[in-house]
């Protein structure tokens, strides 16, 4: 935004302590003159004894206005003089946080997001500003580097399967004899593997950028959608589904919050036991939130290991390329959902092993109509 040039503040504090202490000399000296040297001498010597000698020697017969004008206004430049010094020198000492504070804002706009402010001493208004940037710098610089980290791992995802299609491109070039079928559907496995990928990756950044509408929602209806919809998945695996829970009313998309549950639902499946797996989708009501339990047996995780499901392609077993694999962004995807949300998605590890996910989900606000 544009802006006509001004006074600086600190100029803007100086005048205003010399104009405020000038004031306050003005109105003492005309104090003074009113009730001291145009007052009644024998009022004040009676009050103050010692006072006698003093004001015989102040008579205002002899202390006129032609005498007291000058002094007076000697006095006045005089503090007028102090004051500005004083005022400029008072508006520096106090605006001095600002100019460091200042400094560090062009440091963190000019790229250097680790710079920190880290504003010494007691709290106070200007280090309350401090440390609120410091904080907005240290979340600036976190998600910026993951940003990062999720581009070279997205550029990395993309690039195999388009290093594949090459690859099969080639060998068809060299060897125009190779059977066609099998290379179109090596051809249509890959791309379809890569559709998936650019797809999720497109409602990974819907669900950061929290463009979507809100309307009320019943969370166990969607998770019990999910479950519907992924059962013949289930029955492949030989896993086991089973749905509880009450009305849990929410606020938010139906279809990024079917997403979610459809994303944790097939996590809880392909990442489950070789047969005899069990997947438990359960739904509850607290004062203020909803929660969505996902839990399913499988292999002993480790702590260390759960933590970094949520962050993209990051996958629980090894890199194995299978039917439903998955592409490394379902519990990334799911997260993002949550938190647009204003949710918070939990991941734990089961004693017995396999994963236990909790998303708590805030209630829908109870209905004020009739």
């Amino acid at each position: 935004m544009d802006r006509a040039p001004g006074l600086s503040v600190r100029l803007k504090l100086t005048l205003s302590y010399a104009g405020f202490l000038v004031l306050a000399g003005g109105l003492l000296l005309a104090a003074v003159w009113v009730f001291l040297l145009r007052g009644v001498p024998g009022g004040a010597a009676g009050l103050v004894p010692n006072l006698s000698d003093l004001l015989r020697a102040f008579d205002p017969r002899n202390f006129g206005p032609r005498v007291f004008g000058p002094a007076a206004a000697a006095v006045l430049a005089f503090l007028l003089v102090f004051g500005l010094l004083g005022g400029w020198i008072l508006a520096g000492r106090m605006l001095a946080p600002l100019a460091r504070i200042t400094d560090g804002i062009r440091t963190a706009a000019n790229g250097s997001l680790s710079h920190r402010i880290r504003l010494p001493g007691r709290r106070d208004e200007f280090r309350e500003l401090a440390d609120a940037f410091d904080a907005m710098l240290a979340q600036l610089e976190a998600h910026v580097a993951e940003q990062r980290r999720f581009a070279a791992n997205a550029s990395h995802e993309l690039r195999t399967p388009l290093a594949i299609t090459q690859t099969l491109l080639d060998v068809a070039r060299n060897d125009p004899n190779r059977d066609t079928g099998e290379l179109v559907e090596r051809l249509h496995a890959v791309n379809t593997r890569a559709i998936e990928l650019t797809e999720a990756l497109l409602l990974l950044s819907r669900a950061d950028q929290r463009s979507f509408t809100r309307e009320p929602v019943d969370l166990s209806l969607i998770a019990e959608e999910a479950a519907e919809t992924l059962l013949p998945l289930a029955e492949e695996h030989g896993v086991k589904i089973e749905t509880s829970g009450d009305v849990t009313p929410s606020i938010g998309s139906p279809a990024l919050l079917l997403q979610l549950s459809t994303n944790l639902v097939h996590n809880a499946i392909v990442h489950n036991l070789p047969e005899q797996g069990t997947v438990w989708v359960a739904t509850s009501v607290h004062p203020k939130s909803v929660v969505l339990t996902v839990e399913n047996t499988g292999e002993k995780l480790t702590p260390q290991l759960v933590s970094t499901l949520v962050e993209p392609f990051q996958r629980g077993t090894e890199r194995i390329r299978t039917d439903h694999a998955g592409i490394g962004l379902g519990l990334a995807i799911a997260n993002s959902i949550t938190q647009a949300h204003e949710g918070t998605l939990t991941p734990t590890p089961r004693a017995a092993g396999g994963l236990c996910v909790t998303v708590r989900l805030p209630a829908a606000p109870p209905h004020t109509g009739r």
